[in-house]
Formats: structure tokens, sequence, C-alpha cells
């Protein structure tokens, strides 16, 4: 089967693009906004409304095989590619992508994935934005699943030699700023890992000492225990909090671990992970620093996982961090590796060198996407994923279950 067309549609996301830049020079919120001047090139303001691209492949028997492209929320940041706008960048699907599929055959995945993944632009001699990436091979693997009569994760389970899980995997959801009502929603809800919590500001969410993430991490406790509909119930606690130890205690990785033990027993019965708890500024000191730091916490017995984050964005990142133990889990952060096929190779590689692997990205998604890394997920089994897009919780845990129980139900009958 040929794809006939290439047709895409402009779309919204689960979230928005934030000028992290700006943010961290003190922009000041009102209501659901920021006011002041955006600081990175392309936004027009601190905060704008997420931007999505469908790319949709009109296959020769008329079926619509799709996948949506998409960005972080802070794009442009941290070396990531530039804030991914829609009329922007249609132009250049239809001029750099469109012409590498429309009437060709539907190989495989892993080659019509490497047709855009490794495509250099006409005329930058580049590769191109890793959101176009992540979308366009998201419509790849749809149309070869489409040709072949199946499901996606199928189709990545049978080229990677893998077996499809016989259960949903433990699905993470995140929080926001609303760490406590959204707790509530997470638990009521089920959801095996929780909140996220979004502690940004050591000094306003993390306090001296630490104290309030402590005395966060004890009421996270006791709300499970009184309000999780079953005994049995329970979820690992895992906490972003985007390097503030490292401000909070000087980067000095020994008062951190230490620090990490009094979470450790204010989270007892229940286990802890602590998302990037030091951004020491760049890929390989950020490396050193989480190796040492998993070091020590192993070498005191301190029973909490280290997740890694900050400057862990793409395969190679996932290679390195892996290689050297830097943590004890590495986000997998799925735009910023641009096709899903890194996101394949990324999880499997986690696990077959020790690495816990979670399943991550971004709450600036779309349905689409998050339904695609349901099939990921459930082909490559990696420790969590993420709940997404959005920050409210209840409809990003819904689209990730239902496309996951949906493949459980298929699996066998396709």
């Amino acid at each position: 089967m040929k794809v006939k067309n290439v047709v895409c549609s402009a779309g919204k996301t689960g979230f928005f693009f934030d000028d992290q830049k700006a943010i961290k020079a003190g922009a000041k919120t009102d209501g659901a906004a920021y006011f002041g001047d955006p600081m990175t090139s392309g936004f027009r303001s601190i905060r704008q409304s997420g931007e999505s691209i469908s790319v949709m492949f009109v296959l020769e028997d008329g079926q619509i095989a799709y996948g949506d492209c998409a960005a972080v929320q802070y794009s442009g940041a941290g070396g990531r590619d530039p804030l991914f706008l829609a009329e922007d960048f249609i132009p250049v699907i239809m001029k750099e992508i469109a012409p590498l599929y429309v009437g060709k055959e539907i190989s495989t995945f892993k080659e019509m994935a490497a047709l855009v993944d490794n495509h250099l632009h006409s005329a930058t001699g580049k590769v191109l934005h890793t959101a176009i990436r992540y979308g366009v091979t998201q419509s790849c693997l749809d149309a070869v699943a489409k040709a072949n009569k199946t499901i996606m994760a199928k189709v990545i389970a049978d080229e990677y030699g893998l077996t499809l899980s016989n259960k949903i995997i433990p699905i993470f959801s995140q929080s926001g700023d609303d760490r406590y009502l959204n707790t509530d929603k997470m638990i009521l809800k089920g959801s095996q890992v929780l909140p996220h919590g979004l502690f940004n500001n050591a000094e306003e969410k993390v306090g001296a000492g630490g104290q309030k993430l402590a005395e966060y991490v004890s009421w996270l406790k006791n709300r499970i225990k009184k309000l999780r509909p079953k005994e049995e119930y329970a979820p690992v606690m895992h906490i972003d909090v985007y390097g503030t130890l490292g401000i909070v205690f000087d980067n000095d990785l020994q008062k951190i671990a230490d620090f990490l033990k009094t979470l450790e027993e204010n989270a007892k019965p229940f286990s802890l992970r602590i998302e990037g708890p030091v951004d020491v500024g760049s890929g390989e000191a950020q490396i050193n620093a989480l190796a040492d730091l998993r070091k020590i916490v192993d070498g005191k017995n301190i029973k909490v996982e280290i997740v890694a984050d900050e400057w862990c964005n793409t395969y190679e990142d996932v290679v390195a961090f892996t290689d050297r133990k830097a943590g004890h889990m590495a986000q997998i952060k799925t735009p910023d590796l641009g096709g899903i096929n890194n996101t394949i190779e990324a999880v499997l590689y986690c696990k077959k060198n020790g690495m816990g692997a979670y399943l991550g990205g971004t709450c600036n998604e779309t349905n689409r996407s998050a339904e695609i890394c349901a099939h990921i997920a459930m082909a490559t089994m990696p420790d969590q994923i993420l709940a997404k897009p959005g920050m409210g919780v209840d409809e990003g845990f819904m689209i990730v279950f239902n496309e996951m129980n949906r493949i459980l139900s298929l699996k066998d009958i396709v």
C-alpha cells in the first residue's frame, strides 16, 4: 500500500508555551497569565497558547494515518529547538517531508521513521525541528499499523522483538502548582505514581533547610492513607524539585543525601523518587553530580530514587546518564528526542543497562501524541508513563489509561 497524500492541520496542545527565561527573570503572574516582555526569541508574550500540527497520511485505500507534532512547554530554552508555531512549520513539512512519502510504499516503521528523522533541511543542512520529527514518525507508525491491519503497539513489538505487556504501565500524574487538590484527584483515581508537585522555587516552595518540602511529603503520606479507595493502594511518591535542593544546600551532596533520608522517613511506608535534585549548569557536570549523589545515597542505604531530568534531553543524553549511573531513573522527554524511534530505543537502552525508564514528555502535547506514547509504553514496558497532556489530572490520566486498556483488549485478536 502507498501513501497517496500528506495533509496538515493546525491544532492546539493541552497547555502553553512559556518563556522560561522571562519567568526566571521574575515575570509576575496574574491569573493564568504572565505580564512583562518576553526574552526568548520567537515569543510574542511570556505565555502563549500551545500549538501543534497534525500530519495526516492519506493511504491508497482511503484510510487516514496521523500523528501530532508538538514541542515542550519551555520551547527555546536550554538548547532546545525554537518556538513551534503551526504557521511557521506547516510550509516546512509540505516542502521537506511530503515528498519523502507521497507515492511511496509503506514499508516498516523503522525505515519510514528514518526518512524524516535523518532528513536534512534543504536550506540549513540541519535535521528538522524535534517537533516535526516527533509528529511525522507517529504518522509513520500509524500508517504501518493500518497497512497491516493491526495496532501500533504490535508493530513496535514485532519490529523490535518485544512482547506486549499484559497489564497497563504505571501512570504518573502531575499536579502543577495545585499540589493539594490535584493530588486528591490522583488518589481517588488510583494513579500509581504521584504527584510531581512542581517544587520549582527554593524559598517559597522548598523552604529553608527543605522544611516546606518535608512537610508536604508528610501531608502526602497522610492524605494517601485517608483517601485511598483500597488498603492495598500504595502509589510511588515522585516529586520534581527542579534543582532546588542544590540551591537550598549549596550543592553539598552529603547534606542533600541526609535530607533525602529525612524525606524517606516522612514518606514511609510509601516509596519515594526525587526528580532533578540539583542543576549544576552543564551536561557533564550534571552527570557527575547525579552519579556522585547516587553513590552516596546507595552507600548510606537511603531508599530514595534519584531521577535525571535537567540536561538529559536527547537519546545520546539518556545513554550517557545511563552508562554513568547518573541517578536511578531517567526521564525520556518524548518531544525532545525527535522521532519516536529514538524514544523506543531510549526506553530499551535504560532497561538493558539497569536504569529506570520513565516515559515522560510534556503537559504541552496533544491527546494523539499521548495515545501513541501509550502504544510505545505497552510495547517497551518502561517503569512508568506520564499522564498527558495538560495539568488538570483527569484528562491526561483518562487518555493514557483508556488507550492502554484498549491495547490490552485488542492485543490477542489483531
